[in-house]
This record gives structure tokens, C-alpha cells and sequence, in this order.
């Protein structure tokens, strides 16, 4: 359900919010740019954008809930399309000049007027019901793991696995088409450390000295990325006693997973006696984060999510959207995690890592 009232500030940003805090992380201009011409890294990000359509449209047709579905995909392609080129020529026209936040906005917006509000859905459930069948046997194969580090490790790799599965990067909306993905094969092909940010060794150490009271997780993606990438390090962090919610958006975009659906996933999970593998549920909860976009502007969440998230002492920015190219400089009143695999060859480019590198920021307070 939205919120009837007007979006708040996360309340673990440094304050003052207005001069502290920039939700995108990658600069597309520059003071001295031209504002009537679009820059290079403008450039370079609307092609990024205007590669993804395709795909897109291909979902959009496809979507059994929406009458005349082709027409319309093929009218999202075009509108969507032209308003990429129109950038080009005019970087001050839609709202812009553009950035990533603004760019998918408006392809979500254009979706949603032609009456396509979650074409990922058929993809979502066929990855999550994958992903639930293998749950148990991924916390199995952590709980076996008796050092405390190598678990938080593991657990950490697994969370960077889970992240790939990710419809809205051009290239492995291609892969998985084609192959699937496996989530065993893809923790242990992570590639090798040190990675392009690694604070591992960091969080290791303070994961052995500390427990947390109350985490906040912003999730990402549904199917494995939730399922058995964030879920089991949830689950331990709630075995070590800490509180820990689950902030997820209010509406569908790309595949990302919903506050609604995380519920019923979490339901789903739970064994006979109400609890996840084995550990206790009470002190989990999810949120409705109050967002619609792959991305996420910090500046304004949910007040729910706010007030639930006022006495946190660690914050978990999880996936490329939420925690690298928005909000991976974004500082935080606790510790903080950012934490997410590079799939886009632009975001390689920026942080001068590879592509498939995997970022993990780790912030004390």
C-alpha cells in the first residue's frame, strides 16, 4: 500500500541532507559543461539506455495482462526511444539534463502509461520458485561453516552471486535468456579478490567483535538475489540477535522484488513452526521503502520505513542500482554496507574495475 504521506529524508543520512547528500554516484556533467550539449558520459549512458529498449519491448509484448500488448510495446520503444535522442540534441528537455535516477523514471513512467506495470512478473515467479527450492540447502551449507569469519565471508559471496541475476543489464538479460544462471557456479566464479572495492577483511573483523541491534537492508532483485543471496544473511544476523528489516519497493520495476512480494516469499520459507531454517522470524520485518525505480534517491523514502529505521546501527545498501550508482558515496550517522556486482561496462569504466567486479564498502561510523 503507498504511503498517503509525503516522503522524509532516510534518517541515518548526515545531516544537512541538502548539502551532504547526491543520490547518483557518477557525475554525467560537469559546471563547466555546455547545458544546451549533451556531455560524453551524458552520451555514453543514454546508449546505455537505448541498448536495454529492445529487451524491454520484448517483455512489454509478452505481457499477457495488457490487451494489445505488441501495439503498445512497439509505442513504448518509440516514445522511450525519441526521448533518449531528444537528450542528445537537448539535454535541458524532459526534466533533464539527465541522470540515472531521471532516465529511469522515465521509462518507467511511459510503461506504466501504456498500462504495463510489472512485465518482469512471469520472470520474477519462475526465478523465485528456482531460488525457494534451493534455499534450504544454501543455509545448510553456511551453518556447516564453524569459523565465524569464513561464514560471514561466505555469506557475503553469496549475496554477490545472487546479485547477477539482473534483467535491467543489457548484456545478462541476454545470458540468462539463453543459459540460465546457477548460483553455485556463480559463487564460485566471483572474480578473484582484491575486488574494485573490498572492505571485506574490514567487516570480517567487526562481524567477530560486534553484533548490530538493528539493520536496515535495502534489497534488489527477486529470484536468487533475495532468496539466497540477502535472506541467509538476514537469517544470521537475526541468529546473532539483531533486529533486521527489509526495506523492498512499493511498486514493480525491472525485477526488482516488491515489499508485497517479499512477504509472501518470506511466508513461504518459513517451516512448520513459523521459522526461517530453524531461526526465529519475530525480530524480522519488512518494509515498504516507498520507491518505484531500479535506483534509489535516499532523500525520499516512505515516513513508515523512516520511523522504522530511526534506531539503526547498520545500514545495507544491496545491488548496482541501490548501492553503486546511486548512493555508494552516500554517508551514513552507522556503519554502512554498499555492497553489489558491476554489470554495466560504464560503471567498470568509473570505478576503473572490471566488468563482473564486485564492490563491498564497508563505513564505521
Amino acid at each position: 500500500m503507498e504511503s498517503s504521506s509525503p516522503p522524509v529524508p532516510f534518517p541515518q543520512l548526515q545531516a544537512p541532507v541538502e548539502s551532504t547528500y547526491r543520490a547518483c554516484t557518477i557525475p554525467y556533467r560537469f559546471p563547466s559543461d555546455n547545458p544546451r550539449k549533451a556531455s560524453p558520459v551524458e552520451i555514453q549512458w543514454i546508449d546505455l539506455f537505448l541498448k536495454s529498449v529492445p529487451s524491454f519491448k520484448q517483455r512489454a509484448e509478452n505481457d499477457p495482462t495488457v490487451p494489445d500488448a505488441p501495439a503498445k510495446a512497439e509505442k513504448f520503444a518509440q516514445r522511450y526511444t525519441s526521448i533518449l535522442e531528444e537528450f542528445k540534441k537537448n539535454p535541458e528537455s524532459h526534466g533533464g539534463p539527465p541522470d540515472c535516477i531521471l532516465l529511469c523514471r522515465l521509462r518507467e513512467l511511459i510503461l506504466r502509461e501504456l498500462g504495463f506495470n510489472d512485465i518482469f512478473k512471469k520472470v520474477k515467479d519462475e526465478e523465485n520458485a528456482k531460488a525457494m527450492s534451493l534455499f534450504e540447502g544454501v543455509v545448510r551449507r553456511n551453518d556447516e561453516i564453524e569459523d565465524n569469519e569464513k561464514r560471514a565471508e561466505n555469506l557475503i559471496r553469496g549475496i554477490l552471486a545472487g546479485n547477477i541475476f539482473d534483467l535491467g543489464s543489457a548484456q545478462l538479460a541476454e545470458v540468462f535468456a539463453k543459459d540460465g544462471m546457477s548460483f553455485l557456479a556463480s559463487c564460485q566464479n566471483l572474480l578473484s579478490r582484491p575486488w574494485v572495492i573490498d572492505d571485506l577483511d574490514a567487516f570480517k573483523n567487526k562481524w567477530t567483535k560486534k553484533s548490530w541491534e538493528k539493520a536496515v537492508i535495502f534489497v534488489d532483485n527477486s529470484g536468487a538475489d533475495i532468496i539466497l543471496g540477502i535472506l541467509p544473511f538476514a537469517r544470521e544476523l537475526l541468529r546473532c540477535g539483531t533486529k533486521v528489516i527489509l526495506a523492498a519497493n512499493d511498486m514493480p520495476s525491472i525485477n526488482d522484488v516488491t515489499y508485497l512480494e517479499l512477504v509472501e516469499i518470506i511466508n513461504k520459507l518459513k517451516d512448520e513452526n513459523g521459522k526461517l531454517a530453524g531461526v526465529d522470524v519475530s525480530d524480522l520485518l519488512v518494509a515498504n521503502s516507498g520507491n518505484d525505480l531500479p535506483v534509489i534517491d535516499l532523500s525520499s523514502v516512505s515516513p513508515e520505513l523512516a520511523y522504522m529505521a530511526n534506531d539503526a546501527d547498520l545500514v545495507v545498501l544491496e545491488g548496482m542500482g541501490r548501492g553503486i550508482e546511486t548512493n555508494l558515496y552516500a554517508q551514513m550517522k552507522c556503519d554502512s554496507i554498499k555492497v553489489g556486482m558491476v554489470k554495466h561496462p560504464e560503471v567498470a569504466q568509473f570505478l576503473g574495475g572490471r566488468l563482473y567486479d564486485c564492490v563491498f564498502k564497508f563505513n564505521e561510523a
